[in-house]
């Protein structure tokens, strides 16, 4: 299989997107610049002043606003190069709302619009149709964009190996002495390296920032004798990857990690094996977050893991499904989302393990494969 989605995939889920508006008695889907964009035709557009915006009605033939500026790289994508949609450009002294109301007609119907759509282009969408319906489109897009089919899971596969080997790297070289931020660098680079298009986010947390789970790399030295977590991630090829491991470093004098840290370690990762075990379809994802968070509590640090399971990962890094309390959707084979538990100390320290993780016909396969267990590394 050559890397990438295919038009004939974008013309099914065109095709999809449709029959749930038809089935439920929506007009038309009308999505702008972001994800559900991307994921209808592969279109990832710019978003800026300039309206852009796929409208897809229950019957009749797509077609595709955007200024005519934007003509040249809307056809440079899959769904446009195709012929699935049509393009309608407009000028820059043209009006685009009008195009829109054109298509769509004077009664215009329940219309779903995407959540990233700007405030300022449905308000003027919603006074030039006031007989309108307006709901979001995510509840007709989300059920179909959490399954991702085989094509997407080869992208979201590579994305997990390069950020496996993204960290693995950064694990082999010098640590110690240098800062986090210049450490974060390095994960941009390596992310980059490693066939990535985009870096999107580098945690590097030393010894007691460690118990931040969204902590911003500073300033701060990385010292010998304390964890280091590194949850990094980026995009290849429009999918997106998330790993997090958390490491020792021991530094020239081999100070290794005390036995409360080695503890917290192995509940973590007890916690994030058992999570990843209740994978399979037919079970709720309110049932993962309570497999891992079990173990936790057990431990007595059910206070100190204070954040939900997972999220789902594709064109976002985080996406539906959520892995949280609550969530009583039952997985399908398809889903894939991330299994990442952690404890947290405040002024201590804190340990997180994140993999990817997708449903399949009989249970469930971690995307990512670097080290789970403690890792300890002199850094020098």
């Amino acid at each position: 299989m050559s890397e990438g989605i295919t038009a004939a995939r974008y013309e099914e889920r065109i095709g999809r997107a449709r029959e749930a508006l038809a089935s439920a008695g929506h007009a038309a889907l009308l999505i702008g610049v972001g994800p559900e964009l991307e994921w209808l035709i592969g279109y990832p557009a710019r978003g800026h002043e300039r309206l852009t915006l796929l409208v897809i009605p229950a019957s009749g033939r797509p077609a595709l606003i955007l200024p005519r500026l934007e003509v040249g790289a809307a056809m440079a994508a899959p769904g446009p190069a195709a012929g699935l949609v049509e393009l309608i450009p407009w000028q820059e002294t043209e009006d685009p709302i009008a195009r829109v109301t054109a298509r769509l007609g004077p009664a215009g119907g329940r219309l779903l619009v995407s959540d990233a759509l700007k405030a300022a282009f449905l308000l003027r969408l919603q006074a030039a149709l006031p007989a309108a319906g307006w709901l979001l489109a995510t509840g007709v897009l989300s059920p179909l964009r959490q399954v991702k089919d085989a094509e997407e899971l080869a992208l979201l596969r590579a994305a997990a190996g390069a950020a496996d080997r993204t960290v693995e790297g950064l694990l082999r070289g010098r640590l110690v002495g240098r800062t986090e931020a210049d450490v974060a660098r390095e994960v941009r680079d390596r992310l980059i390296a490693e066939g990535h298009d985009t870096a999107e986010f580098w945690i590097v947390a030393g010894g007691p920032a460690s118990a931040s789970p969204h902590h911003d790399a500073s300033e701060r030295v990385i010292r010998a004798g304390e964890p280091l977590l590194l949850d990094i991630g980026g995009r290849r090829l429009g999918y997106c990857s998330d790993i997090t491991r958390t490491a020792w470093v021991s530094g020239a004098e081999d100070v290794g990690p005390d036995d409360a840290f080695r503890r917290i370690h192995a509940i973590v990762q007890e916690a994030q094996a058992a999570g990843r075990a209740a994978v399979r379809p037919g079970v709720s994802f309110a049932s993962l977050d309570r497999a891992a968070r079990d173990v936790i509590e057990a431990a007595g640090h059910g206070p100190d893991f204070f954040h939900r399971l997972g999220h789902g990962i594709g064109l976002e890094v985080h996406e539906d499904p959520y892995v949280v309390e609550g969530n009583e959707a039952l997985l399908v084979p398809g889903n894939t989302f991330s299994v990442e538990p952690g404890v947290y100390l405040e002024g201590r320290y804190g340990v997180r393990i994140e993999d990817q993780v997708r449903c399949t016909e009989s249970g469930g396969e971690s995307l990512n494969q670097a080290e789970r267990g403690l890792v300890v590394v002199r850094g020098i």
